[in-house]
């Protein structure tokens, strides 16, 4: 009705779809328009796009996560929002996950407990698989029921599949220590785990019971926001390496190294790896002859010339967050 257009116009929050106007002779809602589309055109009838980012996935989720936190922690009255799914996830131009179609939002007066049922909602709103299964036996509507739409989201997110069956597939494979093999094939390079606490997040969000579900403000966010900076200090690593000159690449371990030491043979590797090889091997690891002795000197010119390389990096590099 016309007073849930009234609130839903005075939302504004980054991580929600600004609702523009109204046109009431056709009941229509008017939003922004977001360039990128929806996440149900993003993970599973993607012909346009290049497949989602992995590194982008766990921002979407976080951002999602703040603007349902907003919904939910509105007052005086929270909103639920009861039809949380990817087709209501829609991205603007530089990927910011927004949560758009609040149209079946309810606004609470009178907020039930979680354990206390109340049969209130004769015509339940929602999508299957996203549903809340409390909500949809019992119609109490309470700010978890939306726990369980992003649960489910972040399960999709992680394996690009659809949400049928999906909750017991990612359970087992957690069980049998497969993850690795569910998540989506187009990354080709994911962060276990990290992956792994985030499916782990996913499943704690879609428990049946409201009362087993994560609190969104005290255990979602600040458990996402931990697995996002992880992920981000990953992204930073990788494209710092990826970047870097080949002579500040250790040969043995491939990464950019901390700690660089001139081994016998003249060539310079991390002072981990190096240490490692010798424990084993009599050769280089580069020319594979014979070293003259086992002894290892630490390269403090470009030690020196790493970290100035490094400093001059992280000042162009605006962080990602």
């Amino acid at each position: 009705g016309f007073m849930q257009v009234e609130i839903l116009s005075q939302l504004h929050h980054p991580n929600l779809v600004l609702l523009i106007g109204f046109c009431p002779e056709i009941g229509c809602l008017v939003y922004e328009y977001l360039e990128n589309g929806s996440l149900e055109d993003q993970l599973l009838n993607n012909k346009k796009h290049q497949p989602l980012h992995w590194f982008l996935r766990f921002r979407i989720i976080f951002q999602v996560s703040c603007g349902l936190a907003f919904l939910h922690g509105r007052k005086p009255e929270p909103i639920v929002h009861r039809d949380l799914k990817p087709a209501n996830i829609l991205l603007d131009k530089n990927y910011v996950g927004k949560i758009g179609d609040a149209g079946f939002a309810k606004v609470i007066s009178d907020l039930i407990p979680d354990w206390q049922t109340e049969y209130t909602d004769t015509i339940v709103a929602g999508t299957m698989y996203y549903m809340d299964p409390e909500y949809q036996q019992t119609g109490t509507v309470r700010p978890k029921s939306d726990l369980f739409g992003l649960g489910v989201i972040i399960l999709q997110m992680l394996t690009g599949k659809h949400p049928n069956g999906l909750i017991v597939s990612v359970e087992n494979a957690i069980k049998s220590r497969s993850l690795p093999y569910i998540l989506d094939r187009t990354q080709t390079d994911w962060p276990v785990a990290e992956a792994e606490m985030l499916a782990k997040l996913g499943l704690r969000c879609t428990a049946l019971k409201c009362r087993d579900r994560p609190d969104l403000e005290s255990e979602v966010l600040p458990e996402l926001e931990e697995i996002l900076h992880r992920v981000s200090s990953i992204v930073n690593m990788r494209n710092l390496n990826s970047r870097a000159p080949s002579h500040f690449i250790c040969p043995i371990a491939q990464g950019l190294m901390d700690d660089p030491y001139v081994a016998a043979d003249g060539h310079t590797y991390e002072h981990h790896a190096i240490k490692d090889w010798l424990r084993k091997h009599r050769v280089s690891p580069i020319t594979r002859c014979k070293l003259p002795n086992l002894s290892i000197i630490p390269n403090h010119s470009l030690h020196a010339a790493i970290q100035q390389w490094k400093k001059s990096q992280t000042a162009q590099t605006q962080t990602w967050k």
